[in-house]
């Protein structure tokens, strides 16, 4: 990808762009490590249908506790030497994974090491993050996706990159001053006016982690190139809520990744800098004075002064469009942005690959005049995958007000039967199911959404996250994060219902005229079955229309 920009000769990229600094372990390393360490009669155990599962495990510990021959160490100690104490990470970059079509987002690991102390003690990290990442290929999730995507008996062979941490040195931190995913195609346009070809942003401050996953209770900025000071929300009370309150760092002095409030980082910066990134909080800076509270200040980070103080939007717009013209394909990119004390900055490409997106599809004409008590939800933009015209089997509803008064392990409880439930759809062309629940399916915390693992929901047809503002949840627009790459690749469609927002409705008045069926699915879970409600609508004529180019989706009753 920074070959393909090099090429261009319209911009002059090796002005703006890091210099590329990284090293490759190749597969070979792999296989002589599994030899070297007497493994591979049990890989081939392994690898038979009988196997899969119940040796993978077994080799995994065996994996971590193996030794590398000394030509290899000899190697690895050269690139310590290299790299000195400057931060690395170490990335996962396997046979499968860099294919085309399958993304293995988040199924592998990626590790940061903070690189300080002596040379010995470096190897050391070096080696046991290796080995966790070799062993990785052995993990549960990840070895369930190879077989969910055919290539259970594919050969995986792990190679790896070694990249210099990009970023610099505050006081005792390290980290990038911006870091995000970009892509060359957005099909979460929330707003008619926006132009999905136009691509978006997720991005943080800080370590890029914040970006490629769904975080507890911390909220990337989502940009849309076009108009990356639009946001999906109109309500401006949402602006400190639903946005990022916690950076990762790595901390030189303890040698450790950690996780800080952003206002006690922003605190040591120079003023230019927080002006790009977000405004002090002053109603909060008059509440901690007034309660005679002292500590950092208050900040909202929103990212506006990155967009409209400088070139930063038409930069990564051109690199999108050139990378996305040259894959002849819509692109997913990961990287950091660094700036100097002058107000320049450097942005450095981190990965490129091709974006796993489903087609638009036939055109879909969405009827006019509906009334209202026919409709289960609308929306104007905020979904993804396509073109839909589907019957629906099934609704799975979680009611959000029953859900929230759960107990926290009841949440979890309630996650495993929808496990339970997923495994008896079929055919889901045929019988289609609508997963509708509050806030943030698949996250790891219960007060945000249902915390389910991806395998507990791949058999469904659409998912919905709706808000529930009595309890402080709300959907994420997940577009460019793992769990995203989850619902692609299993044909998955997503929709977020904004409540209050234009075009965003959502009727629980409609369920109510059908009978909850989950007591004959969960005959024994009394207290659960008060949040979950499960209706059947093979008899009738229940559907989902969703057309790309209006931007709009609806469940009725046709």
């Amino acid at each position: 990808s920074r070959k393909i920009l090099s090429k261009d000769k319209t911009f002059s990229w090796k002005n703006i762009l890091e210099p590329h600094d990284s090293f490759y372990i190749g597969s070979d390393v792999f296989y002589t490590y599994i030899v070297q360490n007497g493994l591979w009669k049990l890989r081939m155990e392994q690898k038979t249908k009988d196997g899969y599962l119940k040796i993978a495990e077994h080799l995994r510990k065996a994996l971590l506790d193996g030794q590398f021959p000394e030509e290899i160490k000899e190697q690895l100690m050269q690139m310590i030497e290299y790299f000195g104490q400057s931060p690395i990470i170490v990335r996962s970059s396997s046979l499968l994974e860099d294919s085309f079509g399958n993304a293995f987002a988040g199924k592998y690991e990626s590790i940061f090491s903070v690189n300080q102390g002596t040379a010995e003690e470096r190897l050391n990290k070096l080696e046991e993050y290796i080995k966790r990442i070799f062993a990785s290929t052995m993990n549960e999730d990840a070895l369930s996706y190879r077989l969910q995507r055919g290539l259970d008996m594919a050969d995986e062979q792990m190679a790896l990159l070694v990249q210099r941490v990009s970023g610099s040195y505050h006081k005792n931190y390290f980290f990038p001053d911006v870091a995000g995913v970009g892509i060359s195609y957005n099909t979460f346009a929330w707003n008619e006016k926006m132009d999905p070809k136009a691509g978006m942003l997720r991005i943080v401050f800080g370590l890029g982690t914040r970006a490629v996953n769904r975080v507890e209770d911390d909220y990337p900025r989502v940009a849309a190139l076009d108009d990356p000071l639009s946001r999906p929300y109109h309500d401006s009370k949402y602006l400190k809520r639903f946005s990022q309150h916690k950076v990762d760092i790595l901390n030189i002095s303890s040698n450790n990744l950690e996780t800080l409030d952003v206002s006690k980082i922003l605190e040591e910066l120079p003023e230019t800098k927080n002006k790009l990134f977000g405004n002090e909080d002053t109603i909060a800076r008059e509440k901690m004075k007034e309660l005679k509270i002292k500590g950092e200040s208050a900040w909202n980070l929103n990212f506006d002064g990155l967009f409209s103080e400088t070139d930063f939007k038409d930069i990564i717009s051109k690199m999108l469009k050139n990378l996305e013209k040259e894959y002849q394909y819509p692109v997913d990119i990961e990287f950091t942005v660094n700036f100097k004390t002058d107000g320049t900055y450097f942005i450095n490409l981190l990965q490129c690959r091709p974006l796993q997106v489903r087609g638009i599809g036939k055109k879909i004409s969405i009827p006019s005049n509906i009334s209202k008590e026919k409709i289960l939800f609308e929306t104007k933009g905020n979904f993804m995958g396509g073109n839909i015209a589907q019957k629906i089997w099934k609704i799975f509803y979680v009611n959000p007000q029953k859900y929230h008064n759960l107990p926290e392990k009841e949440k979890y409880s309630l996650a495993r039967l929808i496990g339970k439930f997923n495994k008896t759809i079929s055919d889901k062309e045929r019988n289609a199911v609508i997963l509708v629940g509050p806030g943030r399916w698949g996250t790891s915390t219960p007060s945000l959404g249902v915390p389910v693992n991806f395998s507990e929901i791949n058999n469904i047809s659409l998912l919905v996250e709706i808000d529930y503002e009595s309890g402080n949840i709300q959907p994420e627009l997940s577009f460019g994060t793992h769990f995203f790459q989850d619902l692609v690749e299993t044909d998955i469609s997503y929709a977020a219902v904004f409540s209050g927002v234009d075009k965003g409705y959502f009727n629980e008045k409609f369920l109510s005229n059908y009978n909850n069926v989950s007591k004959k699915y969960f005959p024994d879970q009394a207290v659960l079955n008060e949040a979950i409600e499960i209706y059947e609508f093979e008899k009738t004529n229940l559907q989902v229309l969703s057309d790309v180019v209006s931007q709009k989706m609806i469940c009725f009753l046709g």
